[in-house]
């Protein structure tokens, strides 16, 4: 028996994207009966999202099949502060340059993912500076200022914590989550947005808006987050030994990121396939059920699956097929992960080490050092133990590179150029 009158948060409860919602009933009946359009803010702070941002971009994904509007709102205005959720310092203030530029990044993800347009359940794209940075500070004030009471501000956890580990809170920082609400008004009266979405880390956020509304006379407006996901182990969603797991294939290769997934512990992988994929949940079901060794295979769909969607299905299956040739048949696939070194330096010879940070398999050459002495570290499939080993041109194979091993999963070709 279903859990909700509507599609949409039948499907959410079923493949755990829900943790909080403001009012399960009155937004149940409300999405049961009419269109509803909702959004999910994202600041530019970096030139694209991350694995971390994909849980809320699938939110509106299904929202889109379920016939409703999505809409993707660029935190043009509000990247100009910078959110302080659950941060112990201020982040680092962007130009409005570096802010458009992020933001062209980051749009190339939602064409894959979302169906852009002018129909009724088309998704839209706005931008908050459009009115944000419009605003009469004084006027602004008056007529939305006055409806937060600071004592509340001070409660939320997101405040709260950086105030508890006696970090400073700037005035600006302080003015981010009234600028959030106020996105919610604005979005409402320009758009007849009724709910806004999100991760748990902006509840107090969302709720603002929400209380924001009723204190300036819209609609009813609605709060739904979902839960911040961590790994079986505790381990935050979203990095890898490299840093953060981004969406853009220029920042984190289809490869690479078909690899991440491919990783998964394997108490993760039914839970994964729900949310980062969008395989039927009896597919999943059977999926979830494989013991063994066979659980690997449920893993490459996971990693296939989850590919596709950010990257396309042609990316997804070539970063498969080439894990498949370089652990299968122990090949140098060509499409495996390359870094470009110039040839006059690899005439000399580069040392080990720094061609290891260099092509990002360690962070330092101590780390580097560390990986040799534990055997981790292969050329073209052949185990080093020296540190001191120099990397030269007469080390290219006949694919043009030198493949360099950092354990058995990961592996970058050495190119000159």
């Amino acid at each position: 028996m279903s859990a909700y009158k509507s599609d949409f948060l039948n499907v959410l409860n079923e493949r755990g994207f829900i943790h909080q919602c403001s009012d399960f009933d009155g937004l149940d009946a409300l999405m049961s009966k009419e269109t509803v359009t909702a959004y999910v803010g994202y600041d530019a702070t970096a030139t694209s999202l991350h694995i971390g941002n994909l849980i809320s971009v699938s939110m509106l994904y299904w929202l889109q099949e379920t016939g409703h509007r999505p809409i993707t709102l660029m935190g043009g205005g509000t990247s100009m502060v910078g959110d302080p959720s659950f941060r112990d310092d201020q982040r680092k203030l962007l130009t409005p340059e570096q802010i458009d530029q992020n933001i062209e990044g980051i749009k190339k993800i939602f064409g894959r993912i979302m169906r852009y347009g002018d129909g009724p359940t088309d998704a839209m794209m706005v931008n908050n500076a459009d009115w944000l940075m419009k605003l009469n500070y004084i006027e602004f004030l008056r007529d939305v200022g006055r409806h937060f009471s600071v004592n509340r501000m001070l409660s939320f956890d997101s405040v709260k914590l950086r105030l508890d580990r006696e970090q400073s809170l700037s005035f600006l920082e302080f003015n981010y989550m009234i600028m959030q609400g106020y996105d919610f008004v604005e979005l409402n009266r320009n758009y007849g947005v009724r709910l806004q979405m999100g991760g748990s880390d902006q509840w107090g956020n969302i709720i603002n808006g929400v209380d924001l509304g009723h204190r300036m006379g819209t609609e009813q407006l609605y709060a739904l987050t979902t839960p911040l996901l961590t790994t079986s182990s505790g381990a935050k969603m979203g990095k890898s030994a490299n840093g953060a797991v981004w969406l853009n294939g220029d920042l984190f290769s289809p490869y690479d990121y078909w690899q991440y997934w491919r990783n998964t512990e394997d108490a993760d992988v039914g839970r994964f396939l729900k949310i980062f994929t969008r395989l039927p949940l009896d597919e999943i079901a059977r999926l979830e059920a494989l013991g063994g060794s066979e659980i690997n295979e449920a893993k490459k769909v996971l990693a296939t699956e989850a590919t596709a969607i950010v990257h396309g299905r042609e990316a997804a299956d070539a970063a498969a097929e080439t894990a498949r040739r370089t652990f299968e048949e122990g090949e140098a696939a060509d499409t495996l992960p390359s870094v470009s070194v110039p040839k006059a330096e690899l005439d000399g010879g580069i040392g080990l080490l720094s061609l290891m940070v260099q092509a990002g398999l360690a962070g330092s050459n101590g780390e580097a050092r560390r990986h040799i002495k534990g055997g981790a570290v292969k050329i073209k499939d052949g185990g080093v133990s020296d540190e001191k080993i120099m990397v030269d041109t007469g080390m290219v194979t006949d694919n043009g590179a030198i493949k360099l091993s950092l354990g058995k999963k990961k592996h970058i070709l050495v190119r000159p150029e």
